[in-house]
């Protein structure tokens, strides 16, 4: 649940200065945002779906920092009872409670001079809530069981993958820590936002864990990119080391296929595959059925009323297919609708019924530009007859 790093001798852990891969655009200004609040001793709220990052971004945060050297503390608040989270914060004395054989000064003492990082914050209870913010305003801590108050000046940078305005409205938040905590705000994209950066992900996950698995750096075919790629990683980052460390280890091959990858991304592949062929033909039937109304209506001389107004009505057609079709015979009659009534089969009486059949369903199609088209055919043949003249 918690990790410290010693504030004397500084970070050993390896993790201080993690790097953040990516060249697209958000990932630009979330290093932007990184170096203004490692700059800064403001607040930090960070935001983000599960596996996006959100320590990797605390620990640069830090790391660019003037408490550097000093420690940097994690605690994951989620599903850790009160109890043990007050203690944990604030510490105890001894004797305060079954199994408290000695004094501890709790993580916000040993944070002091340098970071403190609250991942999934937005799980804390009401009442932690209330003491964490009582903190947040003195600086003061007591520990549970008495002993007297001390102070501890520490940076605090929090992580969240809920709403925390949607937790305050449905009174799960405590609204004035939710402006404590977010003075500066950093969302990081989900993986699926920047599919541009997969290939270098891919580069420097498959360096690490070829290391340490003793493997060959594996190099990935334009078939297996392409999944990779294009799936839709609901795990984020952590599912792509994951996939990647997975697929290092097991494959021995020199260069690594599509079969190769784990059965998830392979099977989401295909999906998608079957949605873009299905969509595919869908818009292949869409034109033939369109071009199959055009030929009753003008090689079998049907009625407009029973062929594209029954289409319409029944929803075999969309608005931008019935417009094709007015379009078509108004090149014909060169954008004249009286023509067009007699030319789609329907009676001079139907001429008010169809004008007022196409603008209730926002179907009319402008005829000034086939009257503009049909003048200017006429001109160049005026043009052209007079130079034959001539």
């Amino acid at each position: 649940m918690t990790r410290v790093n010693n504030s004397t001798h500084g970070d050993t852990s390896g993790r201080l200065a993690p790097p953040l891969i990516g060249e697209c655009a958000p990932i630009q200004t979330l290093r932007a945002d990184i170096d203004l609040a490692a700059r800064s001793t403001a607040k930090v709220l960070i935001t983000g779906e599960t596996g996006t990052g959100k320590e990797v971004i605390s620990r640069l945060i830090h790391h660019g920092s003037a408490r550097r050297a000093e420690a940097f503390v994690t605690i994951n608040c989620a599903g850790v009872p009160d109890t043990l989270l007050e203690t944990e914060f604030f510490g105890h004395a001894r004797g305060s409670f079954t199994g408290a054989y000695r004094d501890s000064p709790g993580l916000l003492r040993q944070a002091s001079g340098g970071t403190v990082f609250l991942d999934e914050v937005g799980e804390m209870s009401l009442r932690m809530q209330a003491l964490f913010l009582r903190f947040l305003e003195t600086g003061e801590i007591q520990s549970v069981g008495g002993g007297a108050s001390t102070y501890s000046d520490v940076r605090v940078v929090t992580a969240t993958n809920r709403n925390l305005l949607e937790a305050v409205a449905a009174h799960e938040f405590r609204e004035d820590l939710y402006y404590r905590l977010n003075v500066l705000h950093l969302h990081i994209p989900p993986l699926r936002e920047r599919s541009t950066d997969i290939v270098l992900l891919l580069e420097h996950y498959g360096r690490i864990f070829a290391l340490q698995h003793q493997r060959p750096v594996p190099v990935f075919s334009a078939a297996a990119i392409g999944l990779l790629v294009n799936y839709d990683w609901p795990g984020n980052i952590r599912e792509l080391r994951n996939v990647i460390e997975r697929t290092v280890a097991r494959v021995s091959a020199a260069v690594i296929e599509a079969a190769h990858l784990p059965p998830e991304v392979v099977a989401a592949g295909a999906r998608a595959d079957e949605h873009l062929a299905a969509a595919s033909a869908f818009a292949v039937s869409d034109a033939n059925r369109v071009a199959a109304l055009l030929e009753r209506l003008l090689v079998q001389r049907e009625s407009f009323w029973t062929t594209a107004y029954a289409a319409f009505m029944g929803r075999d057609i969309t608005r931008d297919d019935l417009r094709h079709i007015i379009a078509t015979g108004l090149e014909q009659t060169h954008g004249s609708y009286r023509l067009l009534v007699g030319l789609f089969n329907m009676s001079a009486d139907d001429y008010k019924r169809l004008l007022g059949f196409l603008n209730q369903h926002d179907c009319h199609v402008p005829f000034r530009p086939f009257r503009m088209a049909r003048a200017q055919l006429s001109t160049a043949a005026e043009r052209a007859s007079a130079a034959r003249l001539a």
